[in-house]
């Protein structure tokens, strides 16, 4: 293919991108994934393992291995919700919080050597770009039955 297009681009940067957070997440016996996850957990009040899925794009298949596989490694623990009895809240452990900060430490390393790389007005147009590329995805416009 001679021009490259706009979804090989994105997949192909994205499959860039996880190889390499899953290389470092790897230096700690970890993934891509587990990482995000310690992410998205509220460190002071826990966070619903409901609220997690929907949070981080991932499917509940997925997103149980993941939390299964935390769980055994002690970098959570799951505890009843005071607020209802009928969810659970995932907490980091202090193993979890210390992993937490590696992961983020990681995404604000890439972060800083993207900014460094590419310029300010650069950057704004990719936010900008993938802003438009999510909403058209989102509402569903590009392969709506509808003539736009």
């Amino acid at each position: 293919m001679k021009e490259k297009t706009i979804d090989y681009m994105l997949r192909a940067t994205w499959m860039a991108v996880t190889k390499m957070y899953n290389e470092e997440a790897g230096k700690k016996d970890s993934t891509m994934a587990t990482g995000f996850a310690l992410i998205s957990i509220d460190p002071e009040e826990g966070t619903p393992s409901t609220a997690l899925g929907p949070k981080m794009g991932m499917e509940a298949t997925s997103l149980s291995r993941t939390l299964k596989n935390m769980e055994e490694k002690g970098l959570i623990e799951r505890r009843p919700n005071p607020l209802d009895g009928r969810s659970v809240l995932i907490h980091l452990t202090d193993f979890g919080r210390e992993m937490r900060e590696y992961s983020k430490g990681v995404v604000l390393q890439f972060d800083e050597a993207v900014k460094a790389a590419i310029s300010e007005e650069d950057l704004q147009t990719f936010k900008r770009v993938a802003n438009t590329i999510l909403d058209l995805v989102s509402s569903k416009k590009i392969y709506s039955t509808e003539k736009i």
